[in-house]
C-alpha cells in the first residue's frame, strides 16, 4: 500500500510543477525519470507515525550513473519530499540520502589569439562588450547592470554577488572604447541601453555568442570571465589579486584557476623538454 501511495504522491508533485510552479514540460520529465526509479526501489513505510524513505535500493540502482547525475536526481528527490512535507505536512524521515561530492570541472579558457582575432572584425559595441568581460572578469549579469555613474576615470565600480561591491582598474584601451560608445549611442543611465532600456544578460549574451560564432568559435560571457583569470595567472599575476579582481569571498574558489596553469604547463614542459620528446629518446638510446 505504502509504494502505491508513493507513486499516487510523486505524480501529484509531477503536476504541481506543471501546473502551479510552470515548470517547463522538459524540466518536469526530468524530475519523473529521477522520481520514478526512486518509487520503484526504495522502501517508503510507516514507523511509529513517521514516514520513512530508505533510498539505499535506489542508490544501488542508480550508482554507475555520473556522479553529476546522481546528484541532480537525488536533489529531485529532496524536493519533492520538501514539497510532501510542506503541502501535506508530513513527517518524513529519509534514510542514504546523503550527497556525494562532484569533482570540479576545468574551466575551458579561450585562446589569446582567437580573441584578437574576433575584436578586430567587432563593432565599437561589440569590442566593448568582449572587453569588458575580458579585460574586467565581469559576470554577464554584473555587466547588464551597470550604470554609467560607476564607471570612473580609472575605476568601475561592480555590484556582485550579495551586494558587494569590488573597484576595478579600468585599461586605457577600454576607457578609449568606452568614450567613443557612449558618444555614438549617447546612453543615459546603463552602459547598453536600447530605447532608455538596459539590455538584459540574455540580450548581452546573445550579442556575444552571435559575435564568436561568425569566427567559428563557440564562447560564452562566462568562458570570456574565465580567460581573463587564467591568462592573468598564465602572466604571473598573483593568485590573491586575481580572486580580488572576480569578487570571489575566498581563495579556495579561484584555485582551480591555478590547476589550470598546471595543467598547460604540464603539456607544454611534455612537448618542449628534450628527454620527453621522441627525438630526445632515441639520443638516449644512442
Amino acid at each position: 500500500m505504502s509504494s502505491e501511495q508513493l507513486r499516487e504522491w510523486v505524480e501529484d508533485f509531477l503536476d504541481y510543477l506543471l501546473s502551479v510552479r510552470g515548470y517547463s514540460e522538459a524540466t518536469v520529465e526530468t524530475y519523473e525519470i529521477a522520481l520514478s526509479q526512486m518509487a520503484d526501489s526504495a522502501h517508503f513505510y510507516e514507523e511509529d507515525g513517521v514516514w520513512v524513505l530508505d533510498l539505499t535500493p535506489f542508490r544501488f540502482k542508480i550508482v554507475k550513473n555520473n556522479k553529476k547525475t546522481i546528484v541532480k536526481k537525488l536533489s529531485a528527490v529532496r524536493s519533492f519530499v520538501k514539497y510532501l512535507e510542506d503541502q501535506r505536512q508530513l513527517n518524513i524521515r529519509m534514510i542514504g540520502d546523503e550527497s556525494i561530492k562532484v569533482p570540479q570541472s576545468l574551466p575551458k579558457p579561450i585562446e589569446e589569439v582567437y580573441i584578437d582575432e574576433v575584436l578586430e572584425k567587432a563593432t565599437i559595441e561589440e569590442k566593448l562588450l568582449v572587453s569588458m568581460l575580458y579585460g574586467l572578469g565581469l559576470r554577464i549579469s554584473e555587466l547588464a547592470s551597470l550604470k554609467l555613474e560607476d564607471i570612473k576615470p580609472e575605476w568601475v565600480q561592480v555590484h556582485g554577488k550579495g551586494n558587494k561591491v569590488r573597484e576595478l582598474p579600468l585599461l586605457p584601451s577600454i576607457r578609449e572604447l568606452l568614450e567613443v560608445h557612449l558618444a555614438q549611442t549617447q546612453s543615459k543611465k546603463y552602459l547598453f541601453e536600447k530605447g532608455n532600456a538596459p539590455l538584459n544578460a540574455a540580450q548581452l549574451r546573445y550579442k556575444l555568442t552571435k559575435l564568436f560564432k561568425a569566427s567559428g568559435i563557440k564562447a560564452t560571457p562566462h568562458q570570456l570571465r574565465h580567460s581573463f583569470a587564467t591568462h592573468l595567472l598564465n602572466h604571473g599575476a598573483r593568485i590573491a589579486d586575481v580572486s580580488e579582481l572576480l569578487g570571489h569571498e575566498t581563495m579556495a574558489t579561484t584555485q582551480v584557476y591555478t590547476k589550470l596553469g598546471s595543467v598547460k604547463k604540464m603539456q607544454e614542459y611534455m612537448k618542449a623538454h628534450p628527454l620527453a620528446s621522441e627525438e630526445g629518446e632515441s639520443r638516449s638510446e644512442e
